[in-house]
């Protein structure tokens, strides 16, 4: 099996760079706009403040394509259960979580080719978040759909910050100069990720409470909350620090992930190599 689908290891390091890329526009371009007395930005203003910059139409392809390739890539990983998840009950959860991502991710992807072809939508107006919260809620069930995707949401940022804490995301690594050298920039990246998806949990479970879809909304809401809060801006600049960091971990990943069924039978990991 490994001889037949090394072809999938380019395909998941671009999916990486092109998960990367859409992090660092996004705490690039906030930053960008505090500097300037603005206000932080969430993914949708970021791919549209991308397409009227310098290369930003040929960094808008570049991340339709990566975002792709990380879609394919989580179908491709779920069906031959590439890092070994397994069969039983918690492989099976952890496998259809990778699909579920991948398709989310595709959406983005959908979202930067929109941007240039003219047809994606600025960052205004309601959040593609609420708008389907929106749609969910009218269904049979809606608000609960809706309350379970938050959970589940919030689960999802307790395994981050999980992940963060043990600094398990080591042993998917390769150890080199390069890994060691940033191992505490790559444990706050994965902790800024835990931040905002625990946020994005909380503002679905409050929708599906308040039967209110306007209480759903992503990062560019998050950063909106988070502003609201006592020292406000510190917080987003601090989240927006963190996102870069974020943005350098899926970097490092691109170059240096460790697919467990296609790498030798001991890689030198990174957990390995700092103990």
């Amino acid at each position: 099996m490994a001889q037949d689908l090394e072809w999938t290891a380019p395909v998941m390091r671009a999916g990486y760079a092109g998960r990367g890329l859409v992090y660092l526009a996004v705490a690039g371009f906030s930053l960008w706009a505090i500097w300037q007395g603005g206000s932080a930005e969430g993914t949708g203003s970021a791919l549209a403040r991308l397409e009227n910059s310098a290369w930003g139409k040929a960094v808008l392809v570049a991340i339709a394509i990566g975002l792709a390739a990380y879609a394919a890539w989580r179908v491709i990983d779920a069906w031959f259960d590439l890092e070994d998840h397994g069969t039983e009950a918690k492989g099976l959860v952890a496998r259809a979580g990778m699909v579920v991502t991948g398709l989310i991710h595709l959406a983005l992807g959908v979202a930067a080719i929109s941007v240039l072809f003219g047809s994606g939508g600025g960052g205004g107006g309601e959040s593609s978040l609420a708008k389907a919260a929106s749609a969910v809620m009218q269904w049979p069930g809606g608000r609960w759909l809706v309350g379970i995707a938050g959970v589940l949401t919030i689960g999802a940022a307790v395994y981050y910050a999980n992940k963060a804490w043990k600094a398990s995301y080591r042993k998917n690594l390769y150890g080199n100069e390069a890994t060691r050298r940033f191992n505490t920039l790559l444990r706050i990246g994965v902790a800024a990720q835990a931040v905002i998806v625990g946020v994005v949990g909380g503002f679905l479970v409050t929708a599906a409470l308040r039967s209110n879809p306007q209480e759903a909304g992503g990062v560019g809401e998050v950063f909106d909350w988070l502003a609201s809060q006592p020292f406000g801006n510190a917080l987003v600049i601090a989240l927006c620090l963190g996102l870069l960091a974020f943005a350098f971990f899926l970097f490092v990943n691109a170059a240096y992930r460790i697919i467990p069924k296609l790498a030798d039978d001991k890689p030198v990991t990174l957990k390995s190599t700092l103990g």
